[in-house]
Parts: structure tokens; C-alpha cells; sequence
């Protein structure tokens, strides 16, 4: 569908949700703050968010593991195995769609398409999908440990900040009133209300 500038009102101007889905997008940020979410920049300046969707990888991920605990246990025909070689293939499309450019080369290497001229086996489907399944608990298990690197780091310049007090003067260790220490005996102080 195209759209001229002309077609488009204050209501209905683009964002970046594009698929009308309603969610908002995030970018995941490295350690080092270059939005790959790998913590290690090498600086050039192209910078891109390993995952551009992620509640969209999230979703399709849920759904992928939810079909295939479906199907584990179930004899499939011909009819129902094309149409889960089709969601896979749709699938890994979706998916790549969400992800930066080295994550969709990473994929499309591991996500071999089936066969067009024969029905996958009940077998190479489910392969297919616990090799897509496992792929996407890894990247998970990668954002997980981006996040609390991140969180990591948040910390310890929060602590550094509270370590700089009023006025841009690093606070001595022991310094009355810091975070630990008691405040001087004050002898105006009144007693105390119950």
C-alpha cells in the first residue's frame, strides 16, 4: 500500500509501528551503551539495536514453542504438515523482520527453508522448529544478560554519583552524613517526640 503525503492526516501520521499492532518499539542497548546488545562496540559508528521488535520476538517466539508442544505428541498428515512448514517459514520471516541485520544472517543460516516440491516429514518439522526454538531461548538467554550487565553498570555509576557530593566534591570515606556514617552530635537538637 502507498500513501502520499497528501493522504496523510495528523491521525494517522507514520510511527514507528508499522504493522498497526499497537505496540511500541524499543531498542535494546548494549554495556556499552552502542545499541547492539552485545556490550562489545567496535566503534565504527553503525550503529543498529540487535533486536528492533521485541515484543514481536517475544510473541512469535511464545508461538513457536506453543506449537511445538502441540504437535509433539500428535500424528500429523499430510494437510497439517504443510501447514506447519508454512507458519515455520512465516515464522522466520517475521522474526527477521525484528531483528538487526547480523541476527537475520545468523538466522537465515540456521533456519534452512524446506523443500517446496515435498511435504516435510513429521520428524524434519520438528526438528526445524526445537532448532528455531532453541535458537530464540539462546537469544533470549543473550538479552537477559545484556539486561543485567546494563543493570550492572546503571549501579555502579549511580554509586559513583553518590560518591560526588553537592557542588562536584568527591566525598571523603567516614564523612559525616554519607550513606553509613552518623551525623555529628548536634547539642540544639530538641528530645524526642512520641
Amino acid at each position: 500500500m502507498t500513501e502520499t503525503n497528501d493522504d496523510l492526516h495528523a491521525t494517522d501520521a507514520p510511527t514507528d509501528d508499522q504493522n498497526g499492532d499497537g505496540v511500541e518499539r524499543g531498542e535494546l542497548v548494549g554495556v556499552d551503551g552502542d545499541g547492539t546488545g552485545d556490550g562489545g562496540g567496535d566503534g565504527d559508528g553503525d550503529e543498529s539495536p540487535a533486536i528492533t521488535e521485541p515484543a514481536k520476538v517475544m510473541r512469535i517466539g511464545s508461538m513457536v514453542k506453543q506449537l511445538l508442544d502441540e504437535v509433539r505428541d500428535m500424528q500429523l498428515d499430510e494437510p497439517s504438515r504443510e501447514r506447519l512448514a508454512e507458519i515455520y517459514e512465516r515464522s522466520v520471516v517475521e522474526l527477521s523482520e525484528a531483528l538487526s541485520p547480523e541476527l537475520q544472517e545468523e538466522l537465515r543460516m540456521l533456519a534452512l527453508p524446506f523443500d517446496h516440491d515435498t511435504v516435510p516429514t513429521e520428524a524434519e518439522l520438528r526438528i526445524a522448529k526445537a532448532q528455531l526454538v532453541g535458537w530464540l531461548e539462546g537469544l533470549f538467554h543473550g538479552i537477559q544478560a545484556s539486561l543485567v550487565a546494563q543493570q550492572m553498570a546503571a549501579r555502579q555509576q549511580l554509586e559513583q554519583m553518590r560518591q560526588i557530593g553537592p557542588g562536584g566534591q568527591v566525598a571523603q570515606p567516614g564523612q559525616p552524613g554519607r550513606p553509613g556514617q552518623p551525623l555529628p552530635p548536634q547539642s540544639d537538637r530538641p528530645g524526642t517526640y512520641i
